[in-house]
């Protein structure tokens, strides 16, 4: 309690042998034993009402029963089967175009236009599957 050591109680006896005598020693250390425990009575009972003032007890079990329902809650979550949230469905993303070159159709005068211009390829957009978010199309 008060880190004494076996060796430190032995000096301690061997000091009050010396110095009280064979005759009083066991006396003394009867009236000790009982200065000693009246000390400890007194102070668990000072301890024991200041406890129940601030309501030690109530706040003990509290904390407790916070601590077990914070592991009822964990416990749930680990047994609990966990429902498969849906997949976020990636938006469609629209084709860019690259922007051209003004394009001059008349031809100069007196040639034949060597290259005729051909249509930019069309960029298909991928098919989403249906999608309950998003509205109907139109066939």
């Amino acid at each position: 309690m008060f880190g004494i050591s076996f060796t430190e109680l032995l000096l301690v006896g061997l000091v009050a042998l010396l110095v009280l005598g064979p005759e009083r020693l066991p006396g003394a250390a009867r009236t000790a034993g009982l200065w000693i425990g009246r000390l400890k009575r007194s102070f668990n009972a000072i301890k024991q009402e200041v406890e129940r003032e601030i309501g030690a007890d109530d706040i003990r079990r509290q904390l407790h029963n916070e601590h077990i329902l914070s592991l009822e809650q964990e416990a749930r979550k680990i047994f609990t089967p966990t429902q498969q949230e849906p997949t976020p469905v990636q938006p469609a993303v629209e084709p860019t175009i690259a922007p051209q070159a003004p394009v001059d159709d008349t031809p100069p005068v007196g040639s034949e236009p060597a290259n005729p211009v051909e249509p930019a390829p069309t960029v298909a957009t991928p098919a989403v599957p249906n999608d309950p978010t998003l509205p109907p199309r139109a066939p």
